[in-house]
């Protein structure tokens, strides 16, 4: 399998070099695709000189900072357009350990998509404040229940899709860019009777550079979740009562 993972950075200078050696060391088959939104502190640049050190690390600059989902819908273009079998979805912060990709690579086999999954039996948290295991604990709830997904940790982005994965979901009309763009994939994964596996991991707060949540980000992925479940509903009534 020819393996990509995507790292996704925006002022992630001090992270980057520690998590890149990580992932080299865990996955050595698998390449790295830095993909930087124009970062102020350099980022871009460093990781152009790592990718002359390795010629399995390479960049893609984007003009400016436009949203998560933008930045891993730039490296799946990326990477299907090289032939990539598999397309790995990664922090950069250091908040997925790479040492547990290889227990979701394992499981690509039997899957479309694997997620790691912080709320299934065996999955953590560390050094998480309070505040953020009930937002992550709660936006899964209401999104698992208002679409009607079986998936504990829909918010999840230490993810692992199968190239025919994505080749079957129109990334065109992906408008989520924030905290939803998680959110959004796996219901359309999951509308297409794909198989999603969940595989628990440990998520480690970061302890470099800044978090990018905000109550902007939160509050955007609610309401395209709402959205997103009453047009479902929607539609699901209207195919029963042959409206359609």
């Amino acid at each position: 399998m020819k393996i990509l993972t995507i790292i996704p950075t925006y002022n992630e200078i001090e992270a980057l070099p520690i998590t890149v050696q990580r992932l080299r060391a865990a996955v050595p088959e698998s390449d790295v695709l830095v993909v930087d939104d124009n970062s102020p502190d350099g980022t871009g640049q460093l990781a152009e000189r790592m990718g002359h050190e390795d010629p399995q690390i390479h960049v893609l600059h984007r003009r400016a900072k436009n949203g998560l989902g933008g930045a891993y819908i730039a490296g799946f273009r990326w990477g299907l357009d090289r032939e990539y079998d598999v397309l790995v979805e990664l922090d950069a912060d250091g908040s997925h350990q790479p040492e547990q990709l290889p227990d979701l690579i394992a499981k690509i086999d039997e899957a479309d998509l694997v997620i790691g999954s912080r709320w299934v039996a065996g999955g953590a948290v560390v050094n998480w404040p309070l505040h953020r295991e009930v937002i992550s604990r709660a936006g899964s709830l209401y999104s698992r229940t208002l679409l009607g997904l079986p998936v504990r940790d829909i918010t999840a982005g230490f993810r692992v899709f199968r190239r025919s994965t994505l080749e079957d979901i129109d990334l065109n009309s992906i408008e989520s860019v924030g905290y939803g763009f998680q959110v959004d994939m796996t219901f359309r994964v999951a509308r297409q009777r794909k198989t999603i596996v969940e595989v628990p991991i440990t998520f480690v707060e970061r302890t470099l550079g800044a978090s990018k949540m905000s109550s902007d980000i939160v509050v955007e992925a609610m309401l395209n979740v709402t959205r997103w479940g009453l047009g479902a509903r929607a539609e699901a009534l209207s195919g029963r009562f042959g409206l359609r």
